[in-house]
């Protein structure tokens, strides 16, 4: 009996490293040629994630891991994503102004335009292709920004961390997609515009 569930557990493990490895070349590959079975490689990608990442912690940097699965997500949800028709922008705080003269509410951050930071333009393109713009100050206000906005899509623009993160918690609820900032940190964050505005384009 015990004979047999130790063999159980062993390949129980081994198949379980083996989805696991293969759920990551395939995350990896995707940063360069799209791979089929996204989605089911970010759910195994999702189940595992814990042990994984403290995998990448000790032995890498745990950010690669974001990156590579917000990439996979991507991937997955583009096609739902295409689908969707009411839709918000969820964006960072910290990409604003130093000097910002806009103040803090329930719905987060309110952009007065006053033309110092990114927000301005993104405001006017946000509304121009049909997006609610959100500036929150949290992955707390996530939950409360949806409660509130009744959304099919959620465009998400943050580091992978806080995308993979916000994708994980969110789950299936509402279709997201993830625009990567260039620079994360807590404040004086970057994100290529170019970028935003070719997901707004692809979207359209």
């Amino acid at each position: 009996m015990y004979n047999f569930i130790g063999k159980t557990l062993f390949i129980v493990i081994i198949m379980s490293l083996s989805l696991s490895f293969l759920a990551l070349v395939m995350s990896y590959r995707n940063l360069t040629n799209k791979v089929w079975l996204a989605g089911f490689f970010a759910n195994i990608l999702d189940f595992f994630y814990l042990p994984l990442r403290h995998f990448f912690i000790k032995f890498s940097d745990s950010r690669t891991l974001d990156k590579w699965m917000s990439s996979l997500k991507n991937e997955a949800h583009k096609g739902a994503f295409a689908k969707t028709r009411q839709r918000v922008i969820l964006a960072p705080h910290c990409m604003r102004a130093m000097d910002c003269p806009a103040h803090s509410t329930r719905e987060g951050i309110q952009c007065k335009s006053c033309g110092k930071c990114v927000f301005t333009q993104l405001e006017k393109d946000a509304e121009k292709y049909g997006y609610k713009l959100f500036i929150i100050t949290g992955s707390s206000f996530v939950k409360r920004t949806l409660q509130m906005e009744k959304a099919e899509g959620v465009l998400l623009i943050a580091c992978d961390y806080e995308i993979n993160k916000v994708m994980r918690a969110i789950g299936k609820k509402v279709v997201t997609y993830g625009v990567p900032m260039e620079r994360d940190g807590c404040f004086g964050t970057e994100v290529d515009y170019r970028k935003v505005l070719d997901a707004f384009e692809t979207f359209k």
